[in-house]
């Protein structure tokens, strides 16, 4: 089976990749382009661990292909900070210790970011039910909203 060439837009980079039709974007972003952060935890979209933003939809990387890919915009954890400095909701997820072993993580934190973008002054319901889709067997869930919940706090008084 021939390769495909795929132009898409990573954290802000341009970049080309060939990957095989059947190739999920998780893989292609992990295999191709060396970016780890997003995990795969389950491969039937269920657990959130490969969560990126495409376009500015949060999707299931998992569950994409790499095919699909072509032109369009993707943000994955790797661009959450700013060199080093971390993003606000990295730094809270760390000042509540909202992680553990890290496979959820990344995916949580890319959900995350899409829900204050979308929604800057979300209620705990709202966030807890935006997060539903991301699966920790580690920390519960508490630490986490309370993170993202100061989160977003912080980033209205900044504003």
């Amino acid at each position: 089976m021939s390769k495909l060439h795929v132009s898409t837009t990573v954290n802000g980079d341009e970049v080309d990749f060939l990957c095989d039709p059947r190739e999920t974007l998780l893989d292609c972003l992990r295999d191709k382009l060396n970016l780890t952060g997003a995990k795969e935890g389950c491969g039937t979209g269920d657990c959130g661990a490969c969560s990126v933003t495409v376009d500015g939809r949060l999707v299931c990387s998992c569950l994409m292909l790499g095919a699909e890919a072509d032109g369009k915009q993707i943000e994955t954890v790797e661009g959450l900070a700013d060199g080093d400095v971390l993003h606000p909701l990295q730094q809270k997820f760390i000042d509540h210790a909202a992680l553990q072993c890290g496979i959820c993580t990344p995916g949580i934190l890319v959900a995350a970011k899409s829900l204050l973008e979308k929604n800057p002054n979300p209620t705990e319901e709202e966030t807890r039910y935006w997060l539903a889709g991301n699966l920790c067997r580690c920390t519960g869930y508490d630490k986490i909203i309370r993170a993202v919940m100061e989160t977003a706090e912080e980033l209205r008084e900044a504003s």
